[in-house]
C-alpha cells in the first residue's frame, strides 16, 4: 500500500452514501493558496433544513424554514471563524470554544480540552475541528482534530489531533463517519489525503458532484492568498 497516495475527493468518497460532515484543509497544486472546505449532509427532515450563510468572512448554519425547526442544539452554529491569523472550522459550537480559547491564549487543543464527542446516543458523532494559521510572511500551517467516543457507550472520549506541514496539491480530509448505518459508525484512523487542484470551482464542483445527491445539503470552500491574504470563497445550498 502506498501511504503517501494523494486521491482525488472524488474517489476518496466514491459510494459512500453518508460520510456525514466533512473538513478538507491544505494547499493548491501552485503552492500560493490555502485551502478549507467544509461540508454538511442529513438524513433526517430538521438535519436537512439547513443553510449556509456567510457573514463578516465567518460562515453559519441557519434554518431553511423557521417553523420546521426542531432542536437547534447540536445543528445550529457557526461553522467558520477568524480569530487573528488563525482560520478555524468545525462541526459544531466548539468553532466558538477555540474562537474563545485563542483569545484567551490558549492553543487550538488546549481549547478543545473542555469539548468531547456529541451527546447524541447512540451514534456520539464525533466533533471534527481544524485551523489553518498564517504566519504572515507567507507561510502557513494546519491541524486538525477528532473528539470520538471510546465506545458504544460512550463512556469516554478519545482525542486525536494532527499537525500538517502544507505540500503543494494535497490536503487532508477528514468526516464524523465512516458510511451511513444505524447507529452511524464513528471516522477511523487519520485523516485522508485528497488532491486540491489550483482552482476553487474546479474544487467546488468536484466536492459537490461527489456528495450523495439525496443526503448532501451544503458546501462552503474557501481559498485564502497565502502572500496578500486576500480570499475568494465559494458557498453552495441545496435548499436556496
Amino acid at each position: 500500500m502506498d501511504v503517501y497516495k494523494v486521491r482525488k475527493f472524488g474517489d476518496a468518497v466514491e459510494g459512500n452514501k453518508y460520510p456525514g460532515r466533512g473538513i478538507v484543509v491544505g494547499q493548491s497544486c501552485d503552492g500560493t493558496k490555502a485551502v478549507i472546505a467544509y461540508f454538511i449532509m442529513g438524513r433526517s427532515v430538521n438535519s436537512r433544513n439547513r443553510v449556509f450563510v456567510e457573514r463578516d468572512g465567518a460562515v453559519f448554519t441557519e434554518p431553511f424554514d423557521v417553523s420546521k425547526l426542531e432542536d437547534p442544539s447540536l445543528i445550529i452554529y457557526a461553522a467558520v471563524r477568524t480569530f487573528e491569523d488563525h482560520l478555524i472550522v468545525t462541526n459544531g459550537d466548539q468553532t466558538d470554544t477555540i474562537y474563545d480559547g485563542l483569545a484567551e491564549g490558549k492553543s487550538f487543543y488546549e481549547a478543545l480540552e473542555s469539548r468531547c464527542f456529541e451527546p447524541d446516543a447512540p451514534n456520539f458523532t464525533p466533533r471534527i475541528s481544524a485551523e489553518a494559521v498564517f504566519d504572515g510572511e507567507g507561510a502557513f500551517r494546519y491541524r486538525m482534530s477528532i473528539l470520538k467516543s471510546a465506545d458504544a457507550e460512550g463512556s469516554a472520549c478519545n482525542r486525536f489531533g494532527y499537525d500538517y506541514a502544507p505540500v503543494c496539491g494535497t490536503g487532508h480530509f477528514i468526516h464524523t463517519y465512516e458510511h451511513d448505518g444505524n447507529p452511524l459508525p464513528t471516522f477511523q484512523g487519520e485523516p485522508e489525503r485528497v488532491e486540491i487542484p489550483d482552482s476553487i470551482d474546479a474544487f467546488t464542483e468536484e466536492i459537490w458532484n461527489a456528495l450523495d445527491e439525496d443526503n448532501k445539503i451544503s458546501l462552503y470552500v474557501r481559498y485564502t492568498d497565502i502572500a496578500s491574504g486576500e480570499t475568494e470563497s465559494r458557498l453552495i445550498n441545496k435548499n436556496c
